[in-house]
């Protein structure tokens, strides 16, 4: 019962920052249990933001997404706080600390930045909701604010779940910074 009070919190604690948010492109930490990332294509043009909250047994990641393309896009979260466009390439691969291959479908997977397909809507909106089970914001090997930061990363397409090491999802389409330690 602790850990699922904890989550709630946390996911209570991420959605009222939500609702007061704007939609600054600049990468901002909110206290020591939750950190943010404004989501931003190559045009500059707003996509939506991700909220990270540390929950009792890992991370608590909340995408609210609108504006892109119906369907399935792949979602991850990289290794690198850097967004430059226009391919987003400087965020580097996927946020990986325990040295795993790519994907839920993969035995030998999956990276701690995996997620499954973000659903767009015919009006250009989705959400997501997870846990990164064992991840935490600071202070470990499963830190995802580490030195060089963390980026959330939008690709073109669907992720297959299992081809390493990005699940030939395509390319980058929007991509937003969480803050660095």
């Amino acid at each position: 019962m602790k850990m699922v009070s904890g989550m709630i919190m946390a996911l209570a604690t991420a959605t009222a920052l939500t609702a007061c948010g704007g939609n600054s492109t600049e990468p901002a930490g909110d206290g020591e249990n939750i950190a943010r990332a404004s989501l931003v294509g190559a045009d500059q043009a707003q996509y939506g933001e991700v909220i990270v909250a540390a929950g009792d047994t890992g991370l608590i990641v909340q995408l609210n997404a609108e504006g892109l393309t119906p369907g399935q896009h792949g979602v991850h979260i990289h290794e690198t706080g850097k967004c430059e466009g226009p391919d987003f390439k400087s965020a580097g691969g996927h946020w990986n600390p325990q040295k795993k291959a790519h994907g839920f479908d993969n035995p030998d997977g999956a990276h701690m930045g995996d997620f499954f397909n973000l659903d767009i809507g015919e009006d250009g909106k989705g959400s997501l909701e997870a846990t990164v089970e064992g991840g935490v914001l600071k202070g470990d090997a499963n830190a995802l604010l580490d030195e060089d930061g963390a980026a959330f990363v939008v690709h073109a397409g669907p992720d297959d779940l299992k081809t390493d090491p990005s699940g030939e999802s395509g390319g980058r389409v929007a991509c937003g910074v969480f803050a660095g330690s």
